[in-house]
């Protein structure tokens, strides 16, 4: 199954949202996907992807939510997902309000994924610890399983607590969507080896074997995390996130996801933030790559 990111960072954020979801569906996309930015900061205390610098797309971001409400409204099939929601920034009661509407409007087919975040700057505008933010993951995840599973609803923790409540709006995916989880680090992967349904790795275009063979080692250590939470390692998914580079090639895209479904990865998605600019030409690429 392939999907692609939706317009949202950039200049493509002054596109139209609604018309490259229908066409991109019509096409053949499978799902789409929206991420988290809040903002820019100018003297960044840690950079992108291991850089000491913000890449000027992340100036202009549409919020995920909106995004993906669109999305949900103009197309009848494509899985909706977030790749990734920065969990420790969200009110939890108010963030299952929106992620369930979302569910329902599109006939469940919502694919929530979370993550813990890296800018400091982000944090501290959000109002989030930075140091709790692997502690505000786990318990924002405790209160999504909560109020989408049982009614009603009580939760008392760390950081929220939830007076016994009736909250009768329920996901239509029973018994609650399924929950991925974005990981690099050892403790992330862990966490989702004992916890998520599924896994959010990525990888890089142009790339080399390096990608695969990092693929292989992080899965290992979800697999492990998850026998010895006496789960079945075979039951967590994985969508990959296929990250074209600027001047990448509509060929060595398709070649990169080709690759993937050879190892096992089937189920992929391409963001093309970095590689295309306007509608027209992420359209062309969408057609291209799912012709191929």
């Amino acid at each position: 199954m392939l999907g692609f990111a939706l317009p949202q960072f950039g200049e493509s954020a002054h596109d139209d949202v609604a018309r490259y979801a229908s066409t991109a569906e019509r096409l053949g996309a499978e799902s789409f996907w929206v991420g988290d930015r809040l903002l820019a900061p100018v003297h960044p205390t840690t950079g992108y992807a291991g850089t000491d610098s913000i890449p000027e797309e992340f100036r202009t971001a549409l919020d995920p939510l909106i995004v993906l409400t669109i999305a949900a409204t103009v197309t009848s099939t494509a899985r909706l997902g977030s790749n990734v929601l920065v969990a420790p920034w969200y009110p939890p009661v108010q963030l299952a309000r929106q992620l369930t509407s979302i569910d329902v409007i599109s006939g469940g087919r919502l694919l929530p994924g979370f993550g813990i975040g890296w800018s400091p700057e982000e944090f501290q505008a959000a109002g989030a610890a930075l140091r709790h933010r692997g502690a505000d993951l786990d318990e924002l995840l405790d209160i999504l399983d909560a109020l989408w599973t049982t009614n009603p609803v009580a939760h008392q923790g760390r950081r929220w607590s939830i007076p016994p409540s009736w909250v009768d709006l329920k996901p239509v995916r029973r018994p609650r969507p399924p929950i991925y989880l974005g990981a690099f680090t050892e403790k992330g992967l862990t966490r989702v080896g004992e916890r998520a349904d599924g896994w959010l790795p990525v990888i890089q275009v142009p790339s080399g074997r390096h990608n695969l063979d990092s693929l292989k080692q992080q899965r290992s250590i979800i697999d492990e995390a998850a026998r010895a939470a006496g789960r079945d390692p075979a039951a967590i998914h994985s969508y990959v996130r296929v990250n074209a580079a600027a001047g990448s090639e509509v060929e060595q895209v398709a070649e990169a996801v080709r690759i993937l479904a050879d190892s096992g990865y089937p189920d992929a998605f391409v963001d093309l933030m970095f590689a295309v600019s306007g509608i027209d030409e992420h359209l062309e690429w969408v057609e291209r790559l799912l012709a191929g």
